[in-house]
């Protein structure tokens, strides 16, 4: 089971290297509009506050399984996003 310190930082990790790529991406891509590279950012930051509120609850029965349902919410979210920075264009 994955501790909740261990969670917090697989989720802050995830997503700031995400949006680290996206600032990336609009420094090496000037010229091009943010507005859909802004977006990806937004979500980001959304998704840390849900999955960081999810995992402070502390009003679970089966915490190991809650806990794998956030690090399954996670990866799923994270390759999302990095799709998303993959097609701008």
């Amino acid at each position: 089971m994955a501790n909740k310190r261990d969670l917090k930082k697989d989720i802050n990790y995830v997503l700031g290297d995400i949006i680290e790529a996206v600032y990336v991406w609009e420094l090496t891509n000037s010229e091009k509009a943010t507005k859909e590279s802004e977006a990806i950012i937004d979500e980001a930051i959304t998704t840390f506050d849900e999955l960081i509120a999810r995992t402070n609850n502390r009003a679970v029965e089966n915490k190991k399984a809650h806990f794998k349902a956030i690090g399954n919410d996670l990866e799923a979210k994270g390759k999302e996003l990095i799709e998303k920075i993959n097609k701008l264009k």
